[in-house]
Parts: structure tokens; C-alpha cells; sequence
């Protein structure tokens, strides 16, 4: 048998642009579509379609104000690893065109630095600091992928879902907390075909190594590892997201949205169309807001197909009423609809420390079914997404401390398989036994 050998980089972007060209003229695409691209792209890129549906619609959105970012970065616990990062990294690629990112654990990019020439051109496809760099945003790139799989990526030029990005390459690798193995960042290098150069990804890696270790030397150094104001060795949180805007869905008939100190409740249907933009911030065309709103046997309350946009141009100037007291940075823009600020959901923190592996962050964050009143089709498609998301995750961790945990939910209480994982987890003289068993037989003589 012949060994078998690695396409040649000349191939892979062969295949990539093969990839794009069938994405173009088959929509939805094929699985032969994506039959070319090496396994991680292709994950990738299937989830970025699910997430954006278009590489047209991947852009990288401003997510932090020059404000915010300054303070932001300031209190990171990246920021305490930026000279190791500088010194192993940023010095050695001046004048090399490449350029040096570091985001955090969402993807957002707080510094970005390296060839001067390059960081000008890379501000026009949004690549500059305070910039979303997530998947859910611009689709297949190495920060965001990166983080998303929690381990190095490399994505070489039209491997990129956007076509804007196709003529850069990147190299990104995460960075984890020494205490809790938590991905709190990651370090990038975006450049030309050097930027994916055998040599890049172990100078990377070992960059970040070095900031790992430095991280783990200072805290050993603060007086709370030393036993003096807490638990020796107690891991430090990563800092959270400047003071800004929560909107609470999960386990919710109606949401609630926190807001420069202050808490609103909402109507279901505003709080849908929150949802909806906050899900799609790079904004949403009246027709496809509304068919992301209404069920189509509802008709927008019995009107006709055709007279759903001007009932949500109606809700729209009501809801705007209602958040201008709130703050400018909450309304949302018309044409097409979309915030103008990153509005977050309890529910994405729930799917983002999924992600990460924290399950058990995940189920504390996770009140229940999100919206369980809504019929409108976005918000039924999300539902589903989180739930079944955190079920499978839950029945992979392995814990049965994690399973009793989910079983306290609602949606679980029918879960016949989610029982019986418990059960078989369950050391033999668990106290606990007796209630499984007797909610099993239940299930069994209900079926």
C-alpha cells in the first residue's frame, strides 16, 4: 500500500475555492459541497452556516467601544501576559507583515500588533481591537474556531467562510487558566502563507506556554495563594465583561433585561425580536426578521403574509419607546433592523461555557427551557439548539453529580435515558438509588 500523503497547501486552496464556488450555486449545500475541505474547515464551516447561512453574511462586528475596550483589557488577566507575549511574539515579527492578536475567551480582539503596513490593511476587513472574532460572527477563522474546538487551529486563506478574509492566513492557539484549565483568551498570527508556516504553530504554542507559566508564577505570588486572604491554591476567575447588557430568556415566559443598573421586564414579543437581533448582529431585513417571528399559521395575529412587516415595523416604534428609556445604546437600528451594541443572552453564556467544557457553569446558568411560551419559529429553533445542546453535554460529562443536577429540570423529568445514565453512574450504595429507580418505574409504566 501506498503511504498516504497530506494535500499540498497548492491543493487545499484549490479545494477551498471549489468549496465556495459550490457553496454559491447550491443553496443549502450539499454534503459533496464541503468534501474537499480538510475535516476541521468542514465542521466549521457547517456550523457557520447554521449559525450565519451565508459567507456573505460573516462579518466581524464591533463589540467593544474604544471606552469599554481600554478598561476592559486593563483589569484582563491577560493583560499580566502581554510583555511575555511581546517579547516571544510581537518583537520577532516586525517587518515581517505579520501581525500578533490577542482576544479574549469570546473572541473579541484586544490587542492586535506587528507590521504597521499590515495592521492598516487588516482594519479593512475589521481585524483591529475591540473587533468580534468569534465563529458565531465571521465564521471559520483561527481565533474563533480555536476557541470554539479549545485547542490550536490553523486555516489558510480561502479556507476562511468569509470571503473578505480570504487572502490572509492565521495560526491561533488558546490560552487556559493554570487554575482551572478555563480558556480565557487566544493568541493569533494573521498574515500571508507565513502565518501558517510549519515553524509558526510550535512558535505559537510555545508563546503561550510561556504566558501560562506566568500566569501560574503570579498566582503563586498574590497573597490569597499564599494563604493570607483565602484558600491556598484557590483558582482566580477570569474577569467579567464590563458593566453592559444582559437579556435573561431561560426559564422565562417573558424576559428580563438588565441595563446600566437597571432591570426591565419585557413583553414575549419584544422580547422575541430582542433575541432575534441579538442573535443576528450583523442585522436582519424586515421580511426576515418577520419570518423568524411569526408562525406562518398565525399570519402575524391573523393578518395577511403580506402585512407582516408593516405589524413589525408597529411593534418595532413600540419597542423602541420602551428601551430609549433605557439607554440610546439598546435601540435598535432600522435597515436593516439590528442593535448597535452587543447585547448579550443568558442563554449564549449558557452555549458558550458549553463550549469550554464547563458544563457544570453551564447548568447553574441554566434556568429551563428559554421562552417556553413562544411560537415564533426563531426562537423555537434556539430553544432547541440550548436544550439539546446542554443534554448532550451533560450525558457526555460522565458525572453522575452533573446528571442529578440536570434531572432537577423540568424538560428532563421524562428523560428516560438521562434516568438511566444516572442510574448506571450511581455508586451501588448511593442513597440517591431509591428515588431514580422509583422515577424510572414510572416512566416505564407511563410508556
Amino acid at each position: 500500500m501506498h503511504p498516504r500523503t497530506e494535500p499540498s497547501p497548492l491543493q487545499i486552496q484549490r479545494r477551498a475555492h471549489a468549496a465556495h464556488e459550490q457553496l454559491d450555486r447550491f443553496r443549502p449545500p450539499g454534503a459533496a459541497a464541503l468534501g474537499g475541505l480538510r475535516t476541521v474547515v468542514r465542521d466549521s464551516w457547517r456550523r457557520s452556516l447554521r449559525t450565519l447561512g451565508s459567507p456573505e453574511a460573516a462579518a466581524a462586528p464591533l463589540a467593544l467601544s474604544e471606552g469599554e475596550l481600554e478598561d476592559y483589557r486593563r483589569h484582563h488577566l491577560l493583560a499580566s501576559v502581554m510583555p511575555v507575549l511581546r517579547r516571544l511574539l510581537v518583537l520577532p515579527v516586525q517587518g515581517t507583515g505579520l501581525l500578533v492578536a490577542v482576544g479574549d475567551e469570546q473572541g473579541r480582539l484586544l490587542w492586535v500588533d506587528g507590521d504597521r503596513v499590515q495592521r492598516r490593511r487588516a482594519e479593512s476587513m475589521a481585524f483591529l481591537p475591540g473587533a468580534d472574532w468569534s465563529e458565531a460572527a465571521v465564521g471559520t477563522s483561527a481565533p474563533g474556531t480555536a476557541l470554539e474546538l479549545g485547542r490550536s487551529v490553523q486555516i489558510c486563506g480561502a479556507e476562511h467562510f468569509s470571503p473578505a478574509v480570504h487572502p490572509w492566513s492565521c495560526t491561533a492557539v488558546p490560552v487556559r487558566d493554570p487554575g482551572s484549565g478555563a480558556v480565557i483568551g487566544v493568541v493569533d498570527i494573521t498574515g500571508r502563507e507565513e502565518a501558517v508556516a510549519p515553524q509558526t504553530l510550535p512558535l505559537v504554542q510555545a508563546a503561550v506556554a510561556a504566558a501560562e507559566a506566568q500566569l501560574r508564577i503570579a498566582r503563586l505570588q498574590t497573597p490569597a495563594a499564599r494563604g493570607a486572604q483565602g484558600p491556598r491554591n484557590a483558582p482566580a476567575r477570569p474577569p467579567a465583561p464590563p458593566p453592559g447588557r444582559l437579556l435573561e430568556i431561560t426559564g422565562r415566559d417573558q424576559g428580563l433585561l438588565t441595563a446600566a443598573g437597571r432591570s426591565l421586564e419585557l413583553s414575549l414579543r419584544h422580547t422575541e425580536i430582542l433575541t432575534l437581533l441579538a442573535l443576528h448582529p450583523q442585522g436582519l431585513r424586515a421580511e426576515e426578521l418577520a419570518d423568524l417571528l411569526y408562525p406562518d399559521a398565525e399570519g402575524a395575529g391573523a393578518q395577511d403574509f403580506a402585512a407582516r412587516p408593516a405589524t413589525l415595523r408597529a411593534e418595532m416604534v413600540r419597542l423602541r419607546r420602551i428601551l430609549a428609556a433605557a439607554g440610546p445604546a439598546l435601540v435598535p437600528q432600522s435597515r436593516p433592523y439590528r442593535l448597535p451594541q452587543e447585547l448579550a443572552t443568558d442563554a449564549g453564556q449558557v452555549l458558550m461555557q458549553l463550549r469550554r467544557g464547563a458544563r457544570r457553569q453551564a447548568l447553574e446558568r441554566y434556568r429551563g427551557e428559554l421562552l417556553p411560551r413562544s411560537l415564533a419559529p426563531g426562537i423555537a429553533g434556539y430553544r432547541s439548539k440550548v436544550s439539546l445542546t446542554l443534554r448532550e453535554a451533560v450525558l457526555a460529562d460522565g458525572s453522575a453529580e452533573t446528571l442529578l443536577r440536570y434531572l432537577e429540570l423540568p424538560e428532563a423529568r421524562y428523560d428516560a435515558e438521562a434516568w438511566r445514565c444516572t442510574l448506571r453512574l450511581l455508586p451501588s450504595r448511593s442513597p440517591r438509588r431509591a428515588a431514580v429507580v422509583a422515577r424510572l418505574q414510572g416512566l416505564e409504566a407511563d410508556s
